[in-house]
C-alpha cells in the first residue's frame, strides 16, 4: 500500500489500530481528530500494546498510555509499528502511508519532541533548583554551589541527587544537558560543561 484516504470514523483505522502488535505513537495539536479515545486503543494497552502520547496539556486518553506534554505540537499523526503513519487529509479525513521516508520522518519528528518534553504533571523546577542545576551544569563544585545559594553542601547534595531523578539522568553533565533541553536553565545560562571532573560527579570532591 502507498496511500489510502479514510473517512473520519472509517472502521478501516480501527482495523489498523487492531493490528498494532508492539507500540502505537501518537501527536495530538489538542484536537480529537486521531487522538479521540476508542476503544480499540483501551483493548490495545490490555494486551500490551505500548501507546506513546503527546500532546499540548490534559488530554481525555485511556490509562497506561505514556503522556508526555509539549507547548506546541506540530501535527496531529498516529504511527502504528512504526510500519504506517496516519496523518490529517482533506475533507476531514486521514491519510494512512506506507511508504518508508514518510513513516520515517514522522517518527523522527516524534522523538525529537519527545525527547525535550516532561512527562504529564511532572513537577517542574523551582527558581532555586534552576539555579542549582546551572551551577552544576557548568562543572561547579558542591561546596561553590552551596556558597553561591547559602545553603549546606548536604542540601545541594540531596537536591542534585533529586533533580537528576527527575530528569532520568546519570551523571551531573547528562542532568544538565536535560535540563538545558526541557528549558529548564535560567535564561542566558551557559551551555553544560563538556567533562566534568571526577571530583564533581563524586559529590565536589578533588577539585
Amino acid at each position: 500500500m502507498g496511500v489510502a484516504v479514510l473517512t473520519r470514523g472509517n472502521r478501516e483505522l480501527t482495523g489498523l489500530l487492531a493490528s498494532a502488535t508492539t507500540e502505537v505513537l501518537v501527536m495530538s495539536t489538542g484536537s480529537l481528530a486521531l487522538a479521540r479515545p476508542r476503544e480499540i486503543d483501551r483493548y490495545n494497552l490490555r494486551r500490551g500494546v505500548a501507546y506513546r502520547v503527546l500532546c499540548p496539556g490534559e488530554f481525555p486518553l485511556p490509562g497506561g498510555a505514556e503522556i508526555r506534554t509539549a507547548p506546541e505540537v506540530p501535527s496531529d499523526a498516529l504511527v502504528v509499528d512504526r510500519q504506517f503513519a496516519v496523518l490529517p487529509a482533506d475533507r476531514n479525513g486521514f491519510a494512512v502511508f506506507e511508504l518508508p521516508g514518510v513513516v520515517g520522518t514522522t517518527v523522527e519528528l516524534f522523538e525529537r519532541i519527545w525527547a525535550v518534553s516532561p512527562p504529564r504533571g511532572e513537577e517542574l523546577p523551582n527558581e532555586r533548583e534552576r539555579e542549582l542545576l546551572a551551577l552544576l551544569s557548568s562543572g561547579i563544585t558542591d561546596e561553590s554551589a552551596a556558597l553561591r545559594l547559602g545553603v549546606s553542601v548536604r542540601t545541594v547534595r540531596r537536591t542534585a541527587a533529586d533533580l537528576m531523578l527527575r530528569l532520568g539522568a546519570r551523571s551531573r553533565f547528562q542532568a544538565g544537558a536535560r535540563a538545558a533541553d526541557r528549558g529548564w536553565l535560567p535564561a542566558g545560562s551557559p551551555d553544560p560543561a563538556p567533562v566534568l571532573s571526577v571530583g564533581a560527579c563524586a559529590g565536589g570532591r578533588g577539585r
